[in-house]
């Protein structure tokens, strides 16, 4: 197979290696990277449980190649908590909101939720469930998560009020 040479940034990381044409994203941050929180479920994009974020958008790693993310900034579930190993507010609001059981959408509902919650900070129901459409989970009913949403939401803005953060 013909390997093509692509440089990117992993989690804040540089990042350069050969991969075949065909390799998907999803493939490279697993087998190249060893980053194995982008979980595979569907493999069409529908499960959403490879979601992460490429250039800051929610994406489905499955549906791209590793040569299209060439240049860009992929962050996947382990860049999103801090670097001292404290997780981001919609890590801390899915396990207190029991938004989670067996853990393998998650990965997806974090990269998901944390790419709605920058772009409308504080969503109603209706926002979150759109937001989150393409995550499918078959265990929760969903309430756990759209909880962990608002809570999330409310945690990000009382940083963004607090004096500590300016």
């Amino acid at each position: 197979m013909h390997e093509q040479s692509i440089r990117l940034s992993v989690n804040g990381t540089p990042t350069s290696a050969s991969v075949e044409a065909r390799m998907t994203l999803a493939d490279f941050l697993r087998e190249k990277c060893g980053l194995t929180g982008t979980h595979l479920g569907c493999e069409h994009g529908a499960c959403g449980a490879c979601t992460v974020l490429l250039d800051g958008a929610a994406v489905r790693a499955c549906l791209l190649f590793a040569v299209q993310a060439d240049g860009l900034e992929v962050t996947t579930v382990e860049g999103i908590a801090s670097p001292d190993g404290q997780l981001s507010p919609v890590q801390s609001a899915l396990r207190e909101c029991h938004g989670l059981q067996c853990g393998f959408c998650t990965p997806g509902f974090v990269m998901s939720l944390t790419a709605l919650l920058r772009d409308i900070p504080n969503p109603t129901d209706e926002q979150i469930r759109e937001g989150l459409s393409g995550n499918f989970c078959r265990c929760t009913g969903y309430q756990g998560i759209v909880a962990a949403a608002h809570r999330a939401a409310e945690s990000m803005s009382a940083k963004v009020e607090s004096p500590a953060s300016r």
